[in-house]
């Protein structure tokens, strides 16, 4: 029979108890739901995305206090609230359709992988570039793991070639979710941003595509920076096909809605300057670590131009000790790169701590980089110093995480992760540059004891890099020679 993403059983889940279970939407508020079960992590993190879009839609809290008041999991309400919008719901049949057009789109459908990012495109398949993904992975999807798959592509959707358009987020967008660490309702109810129920008509597929074709543009709700369709995007023009067995293949035409300056509360944003238009971020390939917090899981203090996601934000009016999933498809345009899914602690730091900790990062960061650029005389390659410059965060991570815990303890830890930095980094190249030394060439011998020289003196407080990393922890720099011998 047709499955309704609001009546039906349809989501896997697991349990506390180590089993394994199905479903519906509002039965997440039950007890003893640790997390969704999806076959791919993809669509575990859109399956929070959904849920919680799903709350934010027909239940929201209207301010932080009435948050605090429902934070008891209440199965029987949320299934009430959700009730009326079950007719929005249906994957497949009669009458308006889950994330797809109002109307049946002409054309052969194409086949089902095309609702995974890491899928062979139309013009990799043509070219037979698909060595690592290949094309035709899944012949047919049963209905639960289609509408992920659909859920995930649309909130997701990288770009597709010419009229297709991205995500609201662009493709492959940085989420950020508040983790209580105590299950599914948890993890949900504190990311629900405040606000009031939405309509049916908040829901894109409810009414006649907001096509692109001229560049048209879709804007936020008048005075407000999202509503309920950030969650229920529709950038895709989409129409499954399939029958009660399963989905077979997709239909999909150019020009769907093109969004502007929507900003989503489960997401970080920057912009280039103050007063210009907020983007949202991106993630980067590799581990996600502590060179990645700022604007993501620390605030600048002051700054204008990056901003946590709102779920983020909120949270410090909410609750105490939480971590932060960090997750998201790292893009190289419409070629997926690498997927990131990590978890950090969450900060809710007095102003001056949260001042000291961006210095510390920034530290780090200068560190990183007078390390690679002293590395030159024993490491020619670019890419190798670049490897060693990565390589030097992940080493310096475990003492970082440590010196957190000392700011929030209210202690200063500066002093001391001047030391671990320094440590680190002459340890790392001494452990490049000593051995076989003196088997080296006495001009590179004298190049490499310089180097190593003046990478001393960067943690003395000596040179561009020396000055950016005391001026970072608020240290004081060292006085100033005066005459030639300076």
């Amino acid at each position: 029979m047709p499955l309704n993403l609001i009546e039906d059983p349809w989501i896997p889940v697991l349990c506390a108890d180590g089993t394994r279970r199905v479903i519906a939407p509002w039965q997440m508020a039950g007890p003893g739901i640790l997390r969704p079960d999806w076959p791919r992590p993809d669509l575990n993190i859109a399956c929070y995305e959904f849920l919680i879009g799903l709350v934010f839609l027909a239940d929201p809290p209207a301010n932080n206090g009435a948050w605090q008041r429902r934070v008891a999991p209440d199965p029987q309400r949320l299934k009430d609230r959700l009730a009326p919008f079950a007719p929005a719901f249906n994957l497949l049949g009669e009458g308006p359709l889950f994330l797809q057009d109002q109307e049946p789109l002409p054309g052969q459908p194409g086949p089902v992988d095309m609702l995974f990012i890491d899928s062979a495109g139309v013009s990799t398949a043509k070219n037979n570039a698909d060595l690592m993904v290949h094309r035709h992975r899944y012949g047919r999807l049963d209905l639960p793991l289609a509408a992920m798959a659909l859920y995930a592509f649309q909130a997701h959707a990288p770009s597709g070639g010419a009229g297709n358009r991205t995500s609201m987020r662009g493709g492959g967008p940085l989420v950020t979710l508040v983790d209580p660490g105590d299950g599914l309702w948890a993890l949900v109810w504190a990311n629900v941003p405040c606000g009031t129920p939405g309509t049916m008509n908040d829901l894109p597929w409810m009414r006649p595509t907001n096509v692109s074709e001229e560049g048209q543009q879709t804007l936020p709700p008048e005075g407000r920076v999202f509503g309920a369709e950030a969650f229920f995007g529709m950038p895709r023009r989409l129409r499954l096909a399939g029958d009660d067995a399963g989905v077979t293949g997709i239909v999909q035409k150019p020009w769907g809605t093109n969004y502007a300056k929507w900003k989503h509360p489960l997401s970080p944003h920057y912009r280039t300057k103050a007063g210009e238009e907020w983007l949202p971020r991106h993630p980067r390939p590799d581990r996600f670590g502590y060179r990645n917090w700022l604007g993501v899981v620390a605030q600048e203090v002051g700054g204008e131009t990056s901003e946590r996601a709102l779920s983020l934000r909120d949270w410090g009016q909410r609750g105490g000790d939480a971590s932060v999933m960090v997750a998201g498809w790292a893009m190289d345009n419409m070629k997926p790169r690498d997927f990131t899914l990590s978890v950090q602690p969450l900060l809710n730091l007095p102003v001056e701590a949260e001042d000291r900790l961006v210095g510390m990062i920034l530290a780090a960061e200068a560190a990183g980089v007078a390390l690679r650029g002293a590395l030159e005389p024993v490491l020619a390659g670019g890419e190798a110093r670049e490897a060693e410059r990565e390589a030097f965060f992940a080493a310096t991570e475990d003492r970082f995480l440590h010196r957190v815990q000392e700011l929030k303890a209210g202690h200063d830890p500066r002093p001391a992760w001047l030391a671990d930095l320094r440590a680190q980094a002459l340890g790392q190249f001494d452990a490049l540059a000593v051995p076989g030394l003196d088997r080296r060439e006495t001009d590179r011998i004298a190049q490499i004891v310089k180097a190593r020289n003046g990478l001393a003196a960067v943690f003395a407080g000596y040179g561009k890099y020396g000055r950016e990393i005391f001026t970072q922890l608020g240290m004081e720099l060292p006085a100033r020679k005066k005459g030639k011998a300076a």
